[in-house]
């Protein structure tokens, strides 16, 4: 989708395979994360769910957090969809949007990440997501304000959500 600009002009399928328009965020602000349930990772979903229930706390309305589950990444999101929603609300509470299962580089590319890696290219320019839990960061006008490889944990990125708040 090379005419987008913005993540409203894309529709995901969630969970149960329906298109979810993501112009229903429009005003948010949304962190969107690749995810997988057998990576080194995987802990982070702690730090989102709680990123995600002190900001939703403070701004019911105007935050939320979209994973999306991948297995390209040493074949670390097996699951089906009901197995990876299970295991995320079981082992961690998660309490945001789990999105169907994407592929994130390749021929396959999911395109919202086509448009995201392409409006916020890594380090040294490179567009590729690198492993699991990479994270981006929306702005209330739907466009990418920020980036942080697999490495950064959750915890860490909440001054630069509250900053996209207006706080």
């Amino acid at each position: 989708m090379s005419s987008a600009t913005t993540i409203y002009d894309f529709k995901p399928l969630d969970k149960k395979g329906s298109e979810l328009p993501l112009s229903t965020y429009q005003g948010k602000v949304v962190l969107i994360v690749n995810v997988a349930s057998k990576c080194g990772f995987t802990p982070q979903y702690a730090g989102l769910e709680k990123v995600y229930k002190e900001i939703k706390e403070k701004y019911p309305d105007d935050f939320e957090i979209l994973a999306f589950p991948c297995n390209q990444f040493g074949g670390q999101e097996p699951g089906t969809e009901e197995e990876i929603q299970s295991f995320c609300q079981l082992n961690y509470g998660v309490s945001f949007p789990i999105m169907k299962k994407v592929e994130v580089n390749g021929d396959n590319a999911d395109p919202l990440y086509e448009w995201m890696k392409n409006e916020k290219p890594g380090l040294m320019g490179l567009k590729r997501i690198k492993w699991n839990f990479e994270k981006f960061l929306i702005g209330k006008d739907g466009k990418v304000k920020g980036r942080w490889a697999s490495t950064t944990k959750p915890e860490s990125l909440k001054e630069a959500i509250l900053k996209e708040l207006g706080e």
